[in-house]
């Protein structure tokens, strides 16, 4: 375990892992920093539970439209060309609303329609985004990339929600933005310098005449072991993220807090993650990413529970602290499966689809659990998406492990 460990962190030695580890490292900071700032600015100019949900929706919704033309875009395109073109559009978001902030013309609709610009241009940049560890490190390293990669998010999920209370109480949640802008310059730069150019491999002489768009897609889904994956992703982005969505509404008008109080909540989930991701580095290939999947995927579930029926805001951290390494171990364990028995063809496609089920279920989840909150409440909101999680989960992973997984040689 201990040398599994090593060996994992011996990748952020290497020129071109250890580089984009860093480079996404800031860029996620500033990220987190601008998701901890944006709800709470909405909250101040008075929108209502149902617009924060929207805001989050208009941000991941993007996804159900456009992430399938993502990934034949990271499949048929030069990948670092996609990632700098969709991330510079992308900065242009955070910057505008540093602007409105300053003429002081913001409203909650326009932080609104730049989530959906942030949503589009994610859609199509992060097939690209995700596959780019299989093409820096051996296949055999996949597994520790993709865990190691999951570090540097989780690490920020930390680092960012801190920077962000400490700017929004000493400078103002425009601080928060500006940083936001700031992070996108050494990803895009190291997107351009260090990663490798991509040629697209030419279509088989043989292959269907198929949509650019779907092409493949049915041949991903018809395998039980994918399809397994990413319905269990889906459930947990649309039942259990919203609990993070959500949380600046339950520490505000539940537990009467402040963004100090929220801020140390997400660093809570943050470093859940980070226990999670690191915990992933320490588990051997050849050990069965289905069931770490959809048993942390339960897990989830029932922290949600616990969380919707705690009385005091100090027991919202622990929980949170569980929910982070929940889902990030589930998810990267899906994630894993799935970029590492898929079709070295369809990469990129399959990549879209893990995150239109990810990213997807949240937008979901975030609309469907606004509508809840403005009618239940909060904590009954969230109670009743944690028990619908444990049920679906459970008869998902039934289903799932009956499943016969290809050769185990090819499995990280």
């Amino acid at each position: 375990m201990i040398k599994t460990f090593r060996e994992s962190f011996s990748l952020l030695g290497t020129r071109r892992f250890g580089t984009f580890w860093f480079a996404s490292l800031l860029s996620s900071i500033g990220t987190w920093a601008q998701q901890v700032a944006e709800p709470w600015l909405l909250l101040t100019l008075g929108a209502s539970s149902f617009l924060i949900g929207l805001d989050s929706f208009a941000m991941n919704a993007p996804v159900w439209l456009l992430t399938l033309a993502g990934g034949a875009l990271a499949d048929r395109s030069d990948r670092r060309l996609v990632i700098t073109l969709f991330q510079s559009i992308q900065m242009l978001c955070p910057t505008a609303i540093v602007v409105l902030l300053v003429a002081g013309l913001v409203q909650p609709w326009m932080i609104i329609a730049l989530s959906v610009v942030v949503g589009v241009t994610d859609a199509l940049s992060m097939p690209s985004f995700q596959s780019i560890v299989p093409s820096i490190v051996t296949h055999e390293q996949i597994g520790q990339g993709l865990a190691l990669n999951s570090t540097q998010f989780n690490l920020s999920r930390i680092l960012g929600p801190a920077i962000a209370g400490v700017l929004m109480s000493g400078v103002g949640v425009i601080a928060c933005f500006v940083v936001s802008a700031a992070s996108y310059v050494p990803f895009v730069g190291v997107a351009l310098w260090i990663l490798p150019r991509w040629t697209p491999a030419a279509p088989r002489a043989d292959a269907p005449p198929q949509s650019h768009l779907f092409a493949g897609i049915g041949d991903i889904l018809r395998q039980r072991h994918l399809r397994g994956a990413l319905l269990t992703v889906l459930a947990t982005g649309t039942l259990c993220a919203p609990l993070v969505t959500f949380t600046p509404v339950l520490v505000k008008t539940v537990f009467q807090g402040g963004a100090g109080h929220f801020s140390a909540a997400l660093v809570a989930f943050g470093v859940g993650g980070l226990l999670g991701a690191a915990g992933l580095l320490s588990i051997p290939p050849g050990v069965d990413r289905r069931r770490l999947t959809s048993g942390f995927a339960l897990a989830h579930g029932a922290v949600l529970v616990l969380t919707a029926l705690s009385p005091w805001f100090w027991g919202l951290p622990p929980l949170l602290v569980l929910a982070g390494a929940a889902m990030t171990v589930s998810n990267t364990a899906a994630n894993s499966l799935l970029q590492a028995t898929a079709n070295p063809r369809l990469l990129g496609r399959t990549v879209s689809l893990y995150m239109l089920a990810m990213r997807g279920g949240i937008s979901l989840g975030a609309l469907l659990t606004g509508a809840a909150v403005s009618l239940l409440g909060v904590q009954h909101a969230l109670l009743l998406d944690g028990v619908a999680a444990l049920v679906i989960q459970a008869a998902l992973a039934r289903t799932w492990f009956r499943a016969a997984l290809p050769d185990p040689g090819t499995m990280i």
